[in-house]
């Protein structure tokens, strides 16, 4: 018999009817993939309670109200961890519609009070279920004491000084991102104020380019002036104190030159010891361009300085053959280690096997000269190659910044892999013995003193991203190395022998290539920022359905765990992916507290190789293949010439690997079509604080709110702590406050070196990816950051420079 007619029970039961039947059948195919058993029968039960709220009986009620108490008893159980966020996707929806129900059921009785019974059900709901996230998500970090001050008594092997400069891209070259000022604290903080804020004028030009840009830039500071490089490499001079701008340079940096990003992450400081004060370019700058140009310039006036190379700039690409615009790029200051400028260069992602030599190139630092190269197929070259040759192509890089050790004459250079990533067969064993390594460079010779490497044959784009850290640990010159998996090593400065453990774990065969998989891979047994591996049970999303799909594509998909190598007929799970660990941002030293301060990522990647052929269907094809596709088709149809054009997307999702078998597809951060969400559980970013002397962590937190983050791009506006992507650094203060934006939420925030609490923060006009600087002029300390967003990142883009102090006395 039909109950009571009632149009909001027809309604909610259609809706509960239709979302049962969507988890029936998606749960029932999770089940043949050997996953979760709830969504079958939690499904066929919704389908019965909408079929009876639809015939208006007050049983499809109470069934609904069971299978809501039934999902949240099997949600903890299945959350295990991270229960707060875990539980939204198992649990928000569902009682969404338990509050419907709840207030459909007066409808369909006609019993006393049932009003005010479902008024008081739905209180009791709300209430309770406010109270559990809110205990969830108040639960603290366990926070352990700081070291004492002074208890390593390291000391900076580089010659330089932060405090009133900031004379170096990490601080000093050091590369420790601390300044020594006090004046801002813990318990002053919350009164910075904004004190000047300038612009660089850069911004893109066109949507394209737009679409390139994320500047990622730390200024410089030596005396009283800001130095700084825009995204497309206009070098500028700021006063210290007001940010009035005292001159600029621009090299005229064509857009077709952009690689995959118009950055520019900083300038080099050098002061010509020989040189008379006063005369042109005794003190200088030294950038390296997006079009691969070392370009050097008076720090008094922005002139070029004339003896060096070409009036003022060195073409980096000399020696390297053919090179198409965006293939070869310098977009990480150059490191000077006795008078030579060193630098590597980034040989554009994923175009084709035999891109550009990852040559590693020295310049003289006054003259421009050439002092050395070091091409790794070639070691017995020591300048530019023989007339007719050219330096071997496809060789791992050093896209990033090296760090370097002047008493030693060692740069060390943190080394990617041969183009392309994730196709290893037709690499040389001199290839694979140095990519993704630390490389110790001799800069009297040229040529390598030592390697450190952390993953063998790498097909995961693990490059070394950050810059090492030069330390003292236990007695002996250090060098503090973090990886894109998280690892973190502490080498000897002078042998690259580890000071800490490390040890070996079993990984995975198989993929498109198994003979090329090493059967083991190190891992640091000192410490690592990486979770543990992926569960069907981490997966996630807005509501049950969507969080259902990404464990079937868990379960589809080939994971064995860490180093899971790609396949071409099933997408694998790369976790953590590239993007993961600390990347270009690097870390944070307390010399004096003996603390690393690192933010980092904590995403998979969902990857799959695309056959050639499937590829070419795509349009997968490579930047110079377009471009001369683009010009035959317009000679054909006008005649005349068609300038390159090439649609930006995210770093591996459709590159074509032109010369092997296989093009790549990555979807990073392994996102949802249409919404945008991560099939991951955050959080999806950290920052944590780590004992120098034991490895062992202080406290870890999430970093980064949810308030520029939500479904379908639209932000959610919620000031909720959710562990964002963030890329860019920390700097961390002897008056122990760590600066920091880096994250989504376009915050900037001073965070409280002892708690990892956060003390202040500041909405920003722009992107925060990049690391800012601390540094003190006329007696007041200051705060720099440049705001230049990310396209990656999806932040806005901007081109402002702002400095934070505190008020003035009286």
């Amino acid at each position: 018999m039909a109950g009571r007619r009632s149009w909001s029970a027809l309604i909610l039961g259609m809706i509960v009817g239709l979302i049962g039947a969507v988890l029936a059948t998606g749960g029932a195919w999770l089940a043949t993939l050997g996953g979760s058993l709830y969504y079958l029968p939690a499904g066929l039960a919704m389908m019965v309670s909408g079929y009876l709220l639809i015939r208006g009986r007050m049983k499809g009620a109470w069934l609904y109200i069971a299978i809501v108490a039934v999902t949240i008893l099997w949600a903890f159980l299945d959350a295990q961890n991270n229960l707060a966020w875990a539980l939204v996707p198992r649990i928000i929806a569902p009682i969404v519609l338990l509050v419907a129900t709840i207030l459909v059921m007066p409808t369909l009785t006609r019993a006393p009070h049932k009003w005010r019974n479902a008024v008081v059900g739905v209180g009791a709901v709300v209430l309770v279920t406010g109270l559990l996230f809110t205990f969830l998500g108040t639960r603290s970090d366990v926070v352990a004491a700081l070291p004492a001050q002074n208890s390593l008594g390291m000391t900076d092997p580089s010659g330089m000084a932060t405090g009133p400069d900031w004379p170096a891209y990490g601080g000093t070259g050091a590369a420790r991102r601390y300044s020594p000022l006090t004046q801002i604290n813990a318990g002053n903080v919350a009164q910075l104020r904004q004190v000047w804020l300038t612009h660089t004028g850069d911004m893109p030009r066109t949507p394209a380019a737009a679409a390139q840009y994320g500047a990622e830039t730390t200024p410089l500071k030596v005396g009283n002036m800001l130095y700084l490089c825009s995204a497309k490499n206009v070098m500028i001079a700021l006063d210290a104190a007001s940010g009035n701008e005292k001159w600029r340079f621009d090299p005229k940096v064509r857009d077709e030159w952009i690689p995959y990003t118009a950055a520019c992450r900083g300038v080099s400081y050098y002061a010509v010891p020989t040189a008379k004060a006063g005369t042109l370019c005794a003190r200088r700058l030294i950038e390296g361009t997006l079009d691969a140009r070392l370009i050097a310039v008076d720090a008094e006036t922005g002139r070029p300085c004339s003896g060096f190379g070409d009036n003022g700039q060195v073409d980096a690409k000399i020696g390297m053959g053919k090179v198409f615009p965006g293939l070869v790029s310098i977009n990480s200051p150059p490191v000077i280690i006795r008078g030579i400028a060193v630098t590597g260069h980034q040989t554009l992602d994923g175009q084709q096997r035999w891109e550009p030599s990852g040559v590693i190139q020295g310049f003289d630092a006054v003259t421009g000269k050439l002092r050395f190269a070091w091409d790794m197929m070639h070691p017995d070259w020591n300048g530019y190659p023989p007339v007719g040759q050219h330096w071997s192509r496809g060789t791992p890089n050093m896209w990033t910044i090296a760090s370097g050790d002047e008493k030693l004459g060692l740069v060390y250079l943190p080394m990617g892999n041969s183009t392309v990533d994730y196709w290893s067969s037709m690499r040389s064993p001199v290839e694979n013995s140095f990519g993704t390594s630390i490389v110790a460079l001799d800069v009297t010779t040229g040529k390598p003193r030592w390697t450190f490497q952390a993953v063998k044959n790498d097909v995961w784009d693990y490059d070394f991203g950050s810059q090492p850290t030069l330390i003292d640990y236990k007695g002996k010159a250090a060098l503090l190395v973090s990886s894109k998996q998280g690892d973190m090593y502490v080498l000897d400065r002078v042998t690259g022998r580890p000071l800490t453990p490390i040890g070996t774990i079993r990984a995975p065969g198989g993929g498109v290539e198994p003979q090329q998989r090493a059967p083991t891979q190190i891992v640091s047994l000192w410490h690592t920022l990486r979770k543990a591996p992926l569960t069907e049970s981490d997966m996630w999303g807005m509501s049950p359905i969507d969080q259902m799909i990404c464990r079937i594509n868990f379960r589809r998909a080939s994971y064995k765990g860490f180093f899971t190598p790609p396949e071409t007929d099933r997408h694998s799970i790369e976790y953590p992916g590239y993007n993961g660990g600390t990347d270009w941002g690097s870390v944070a030293v307390d010399p004096t507290r003996g603390v690393i301060v690192a933010n980092y990522n904590d995403m998979p990647n969902y990857v799959r190789l695309v056959p050639r052929a499937d590829a070419n269907r795509k349009g997968w094809y490579t930047r110079e293949q377009k471009a001369a596709m683009a010009q035959a088709s317009l000679k054909a149809e006008k005649g005349g010439n068609a300038s390159h054009s090439d649609k930006p997307h995210a770093e591996g999702a459709g590159d074509p690997q032109a010369e092997t078998p296989y093009a790549i597809d990555v979807n990073a951060g392994w996102q949802m079509p249409f919404t945008g969400m991560l099939c991951k559980q955050p959080p999806y970013g950290g920052i944590r604080a780590i004992d120098i002397a034991t490895g062992k962590t202080l406290w870890d937190r999430p970093f980064g709110s949810a308030r520029k983050n939500g479904p379908f791009g639209i932000p959610s506006h919620l000031p909720l702590t959710i562990g964002t992507p963030n890329n860019g650094g920390a700097v961390v203060t002897a008056g122990g406050i760590i600066f920091i934006a880096a994250a989504t939420d376009d915050l900037f925030k001073a965070i409280d070196l002892k708690t990892g609490k956060i003390l202040w923060q500041q909405a920003l006009p722009a992107g925060g990816q990049a690391t800012p600087m601390v540094y003190e002029q006329d007696g007041r300390e200051y705060v720099v950051l440049m705001t230049g967003g990310h396209h990656f990142m999806k932040t806005p883009i901007g081109d402002q420079v702002i400095a934070w102090a505190l008020p003035e006395k009286g």
